[in-house]
C-alpha cells in the first residue's frame, strides 16, 4: 500500500513512518521543508493551504495520514488552518484517487473550551464531511507533552506550568493504532479514543523530566482560570468508559528515556 503521511517529520510522524515503513507499506512524507525522518521513505515538500506541491504527492497514493499541527492558542487560526488543510488534501486527494484519509484528533477536543482545540473539531468535521471517506482518531496527550512545555513555558530557572489531569500515552503506541487503522477501510467516523494506563498531574510530570532528564527547572503551577481551568483539572482531557488504555505508563517510557 502506498501512504501518505502529512507532517511526517514530527513528535508523532516520525514514529508513524517508522510504523508503516516495518510493514512494508511504500511511505511518502510530506512536510514544509520537505524532509523524512527515514531515508526508505519519499520526502515531498508542500503546503497545506496553498496546495502547493500536495498533488505531486498524492500521486498513486491509497492512503493519508494527516498527523500535521499548528502552533496557536488562538481559535480563529487554529480554525482556519485546520478546516483550510481539510479542504485542500479532501478536493485533491479526492481527485488523486485517495481512498482513506485518517486524520490524529484529540481526546476531549469537544468538552475543553480552548482554541486549539476548538480547531481541532472542525477539523474532524470537515474531514468526515469531506469527499474522501475518513477515520478520526482521538488520542490523549503524549508522553513528551511535559517536555514540551517545560521548554515553552521556562523563564529562566522557572517554568510555569498549567495544572491539569492527563493520561498520557506514547507517541509510538499512537502511532501502532493509526497503522492498523491505515490497512483497514475508512470507518466513516471516529475509531475508538485511545490514551494511556495512568492518569497524571502535569506539574509532577514537568518535575519528573526536568529531574531525570535536565535541565533542571523549578517548576510552579498556574491554575487555569473559569470553565477552561475546570475542565483540565477535571476529566476533560481523558479516556471515557468506552476509550481504550494503552502502555507503557509515563514512569515506564521516562526511565527508558533516561536510561
Amino acid at each position: 500500500m502506498r501512504i501518505l503521511v502529512i507532517g511526517g517529520t514530527g513528535e508523532v510522524g516520525r514514529h508513524v513512518v517508522a510504523a508503516l515503513l516495518g510493514r512494508g507499506h511504500d511511505v511518502t512524507v510530506l512536510s514544509r521543508r520537505g524532509g523524512t525522518p527515514d531515508g526508505r521513505a519519499v520526502g515531498c515538500a508542500g503546503d497545506l493551504q496553498t496546495g502547493a506541491g500536495l498533488p505531486a504527492a498524492l500521486d498513486g497514493v491509497d492512503t493519508v495520514i494527516d498527523v500535521a499541527n499548528v502552533t496557536t492558542t488562538n481559535r480563529d487560526k487554529a480554525v482556519r488552518y485546520f478546516t483550510g488543510s481539510m479542504d485542500m488534501v479532501g478536493r485533491l486527494g479526492s481527485a488523486a484517487g485517495v481512498g482513506h484519509l485518517l486524520v490524529l484528533s484529540i481526546v476531549g477536543c469537544d468538552r475543553v473550551k480552548l482554541g486549539y482545540y476548538e480547531g481541532k473539531v472542525a477539523q474532524e468535521r470537515a474531514a468526515l464531511g469531506g469527499p474522501v471517506p475518513a477515520t478520526v482518531l482521538r488520542a490523549t496527550q503524549f508522553h513528551e507533552f511535559a517536555g514540551q512545555n517545560l521548554s515553552r513555558f521556562r523563564l529562566g530557572p522557572v517554568a510555569l506550568m498549567p495544572g491539569m489531569r492527563c493520561q498520557p500515552i506514547a507517541a509510538s503506541e499512537v502511532a501502532t493504532v493509526l497503522a492498523d487503522l491505515a490497512e483497514k477501510p475508512a470507518a466513516g467516523g471516529r475509531a475508538a479514543d485511545i490514551g494511556g494506563p495512568g492518569v497524571e498531574w502535569l506539574p509532577d510530570m514537568a518535575r519528573a523530566v526536568s529531574e531525570r532528564l535536565g535541565p533542571r527547572t523549578r517548576v510552579v503551577p498556574l491554575r487555569m482560570p473559569g470553565a477552561l481551568g475546570r475542565a483540565v483539572r477535571g476529566d476533560g482531557l481523558l479516556l471515557d468508559s468506552e476509550g481504550v488504555a494503552r502502555g507503557p505508563s509515563f514512569q515506564e517510557w521516562l526511565a527508558a528515556a533516561a536510561a
